[in-house]
């Protein structure tokens, strides 16, 4: 399926990595032009080197920390000094810390809030102005499952709080921007093979007395009912076609990808 995207304009923040690694990779071999940051300029340079070698696709690397105001200027306005508009943004950030409440202070809150929340808060701003301007665009915000069933991860306080504040703002503004041509989705990630899971893995081996392995092997055994966690590719996949034209009908929408893991209805 030709997803429509050969010319498009994509940022990708957090992407030297994992999920949003995964998801600038799927967009450049689809024919974006994609934008995609990290904290590290070594790493995001490499990532992007990287994904050019594999699909030739057109890809530019920023050094950018999302979890500030100026990082995401920084990231914006680079972009757009190199590509002109923007089609596509996608929003991602690396998970707070694990923690169970009483483990946290105001500082980590304060972190994760920043990260987490007004990452998303201010991207988003920045964004809206050159869509509008161009008649339309696409947001994807990466989240997590724990939206849905936070109860499921007692040590994810953190990123179950303040990513349920990302996808009320979703809600909200997906209906205030629909009329503009801008549509607002969300995609929740479950069991995802990446680094960010293997540092779960090891902190709730940590808290039961077991190893990573063993809760790995207790997820794919007893929780999901693919028998197995997902590849990023495969998370990207469905990101690339959310923020796609052929999804050109479908806005506020928060889409789950976790292997049938999560069994309420909605």
């Amino acid at each position: 399926m030709d997803l429509g995207l050969a010319g498009k304009v994509a940022l990708v923040a957090a992407a030297s990595k994992g999920l949003g690694r995964a998801i600038a990779e799927e967009l450049a071999r689809e024919g974006a032009r994609v934008a995609m940051c990290s904290r590290s300029e070594a790493a995001i340079t490499a990532a992007a080197e990287d994904i050019v070698r594999k699909t030739k696709g057109d890809v530019l690397p920023i050094a950018a920390d999302v979890s500030t105001q100026e990082g995401c200027e920084a990231f914006a306005q680079t972009a757009a000094a190199k590509y002109g508009a923007l089609d596509i943004l996608v929003v991602n950030a690396g998970g707070p810390p694990p923690g169970r409440f009483d483990d946290l202070d105001d500082e980590a809150w304060r972190k994760a809030f920043e990260l987490t929340l007004m990452s998303a808060v201010r991207l988003t701003r920045l964004a809206l102005p050159r869509m509008r301007a161009q008649g339309g665009g696409s947001i994807v915000y990466s989240t997590s499952t724990s939206v849905r069933q936070p109860s499921q991860y007692l040590s994810l306080i953190l990123s179950n709080a303040l990513r349920a504040g990302v996808h009320g703002m979703l809600k909200t503004i997906a209906t205030d921007l629909a009329r503009e041509g801008i549509r607002v989705n969300a995609v929740q990630p479950g069991r995802i093979a990446t680094d960010r899971l293997v540092q779960l893995d090891t902190d709730t081996a940590r808290r039961q007395g077991t190893t990573p392995e063993a809760v790995r092997r207790r997820y794919e055994e007893q929780v999901i009912p693919m028998g197995r966690y997902g590849t990023p590719a495969e998370y990207a996949a469905v990101v690339a076609f959310l923020a796609s034209p052929r999804a050109s009908y479908v806005t506020g929408v928060s889409l789950q990808v976790d292997g049938g893991m999560l069994l309420s209805m909605w």
